[in-house]
């Protein structure tokens, strides 16, 4: 009985570990192959190179703009994507007329075709697009949004916000919508304010979610592509090249399939630290109810 439950066992999770072994660790493997081989499609040549890759990962004069640009677009997402999905679940978690129009509203550039969703934002942040258009009608000269070191990044973070926070914001009011208000009844009795309320009840509540949408957010905002890729082709300069669009460039451009292999071994790496970091500090900033 014991082999059969065994066996059963293993037959139900076999879809899953044979997926996992398909998708992430034979890809994860040939991918640290690669990055210790020069493989040139053109020439159709394959040199094994030892850690010449990555010596030059070392040397490579872009690799520290380009972790920069990934760090600044990183935190300026994690941070406006969280603190605007927060704020519009407690402003959306109220028993009012129509307030569901207004949760769909919210909600639906989530499940707008991405690519359709930056070329519509790639015309509206143009030198004559939409936005210095509005801009106009009040007096302002709006700049060329995305070809300006000092507003191509800021755009690009902006445009990836409003495609995203829908999703955060489900998830924060579903955590909202899930702690108890007899909490709440009990500390107005208290002579708690709003702000104490949130800061003391609301929070501790749903730290759990807060921690599984910054994972989600971290890690999703470090594989950025099609975005970089519309709106700005990582310019000007740099500025806007974040890691995976380097690794793309390298690989798919340039044909450094070995190099492009090594960017990717570096962008899983990082992801993996962030990760780790995040599940260890759940250990001091996460209140679980059991």
């Amino acid at each position: 009985m014991h082999r059969r439950d065994a066996a059963a066992g293993y037959l139900f999770i076999a879809p899953q570990l044979l997926g996992i072994i398909t998708f992430v660790l034979i890809p994860l493997g040939l991918v640290f192959y690669y990055s210790l081989h020069e493989w040139n499609v053109l020439a159709n040549t394959f040199t094994f190179v030892g850690d010449a890759n990555y010596q030059l990962l070392l040397r490579d004069p872009n690799l520290p703009q380009v972790l920069w640009a990934s760090a600044v677009f990183s935190a300026g997402l994690v941070v406006l994507n969280m603190s605007l999905a927060l704020l519009l679940a407690v402003l959306l978690d109220q028993k009012l007329k129509g307030i569901v129009v207004f949760r769909t509203l919210f909600f639906s550039p989530v499940v707008v075709s991405l690519v359709a969703w930056t070329i519509v934002w790639s015309f509206l942040l143009q030198a004559n697009g939409g936005i210095n258009g509005m801009l106009a009608m009040i007096g302002i000269e709006g700049p060329n949004w995305l070809r300006l070191p000092s507003t191509a990044m800021v755009s690009v973070v902006v445009v990836q916000v409003l495609k995203n926070v829908g999703l955060n914001m489900i998830l924060f009011l579903a955590a909202l919508q899930g702690v108890p208000k007899e909490l709440y009844e009990a500390a107005r009795v208290d002579g708690a304010g709003r702000f104490k309320q949130f800061r003391r009840i609301t929070l501790p509540m749903i730290s759990p979610t807060i921690l599984l949408t910054s994972i989600i957010t971290i890690v999703g905002s470090l594989q950025v592509f099609a975005q970089i890729a519309i709106l700005t082709k990582g310019g000007p300069g740099v500025s806007t090249t974040v890691l995976v669009y380097y690794l793309y460039q390298q690989a798919f451009q340039f044909n450094f399939f070995g190099y492009g292999s090594t960017l990717s071994i570096l962008l899983f790496l990082i992801v993996a630290v962030l990760t780790f970091i995040q599940w260890q500090m759940r250990k001091r900033i996460v209140f679980y109810e059991n």
